[in-house]
């Protein structure tokens, strides 16, 4: 009897697994986040010099993965302020405690203290998102590559309701046609939390052999006629993304002490 029922309780979990979205049933067991820093006027070496001598180190000590360090190609996108980078945690509890280590290390502060003699660094506090990897995402792989790549970061904003029909256009045609088109994939992640885009956001970037290749890469892969067809049939009772800003595209080049480059 408790065979038996131990048998059914599994069914039932596998059942009720099938029925989460697509974004709910995946992940490699990480929680990833995405940093966005933004410095004071011509403090970005600073930073990149802070990372690259002491932050990328303490990171690791403290349990945080690095992943990939960047900064945006176009001054619009903050070309000479900003910095993009992904790391990842064991659990979110175990990111709370990695942070707090981090921030208390005697090591870290005496860095920091050191690097802004000649004033604060930062110009504002940084914007942390918490993310899962879709089912569909390939596995992040921490890889120099052999050539130099050109990155670029999307983040796609979806009206209620509809990410889970955006996940399905992802899995079912969007990947392979990025594949077909030349198109390279690092990671598809969504949020973990509600002021950050959980339920309306999909969070993912690619790599190009430049940025102009990607621009062309896009150009096909638009004008393709399975695009075109898979686009239409999916937004038959409305579009996928909120119109007409749900769509952000940021291209960047890896700094030196990115481990993805």
């Amino acid at each position: 009897m408790n065979k038996r029922r131990t048998l059914c309780l599994a069914a039932l979990s596998t059942f009720a697994l099938s029925l989460l979205p697509a974004s709910a049933q995946a992940g490699d067991g990480k929680i990833y986040e995405l940093r966005t820093y933004v410095t004071n006027e011509g403090k970005l070496d600073a930073l990149l010099k802070r990372f690259r001598d002491h932050t990328c180190k303490l990171f690791e000590k403290h349990g945080i993965t690095n992943i990939g360090y960047w900064v945006p190609l176009e001054k619009a996108d903050g070309a000479d302020n900003t910095l993009i980078y992904v790391v990842s945690h064991a659990s979110r509890e175990a990111a709370k405690e990695n942070w707090k280590a981090f921030g208390a290390d005697p090591e870290w502060q005496a860095a920091r203290k050191a690097s802004e003699e000649g004033g604060k660094i930062l110009a504002k506090a940084p914007d942390s998102v918490f993310m899962d990897t879709t089912e569909y995402s390939p596995p992040v792989k921490i890889s120099a590559g052999d050539k130099e790549r050109t990155f670029e970061l999307r983040v796609y904003t979806t009206p209620a309701g509809k990410l889970d029909a955006l996940h399905s256009r992802f899995k079912n045609h969007t990947i392979g046609l990025f594949t077909k088109h030349g198109i390279s994939h690092v990671a598809y992640w969504t949020p973990v939390d509600a002021d950050k885009g959980a339920g309306t956001k999909l969070i993912y970037i690619l790599s190009h052999a430049s940025q102009e290749a990607g621009k062309a890469s896009f150009t096909a892969f638009r004008a393709d006629p399975e695009w075109v067809a898979a686009k239409a049939e999916s937004e038959k009772d409305g579009s996928l993304t909120v119109q007409p800003d749900g769509v952000k595209s940021i291209y960047m080049r890896p700094v030196d002490f990115s481990p993805i480059r």
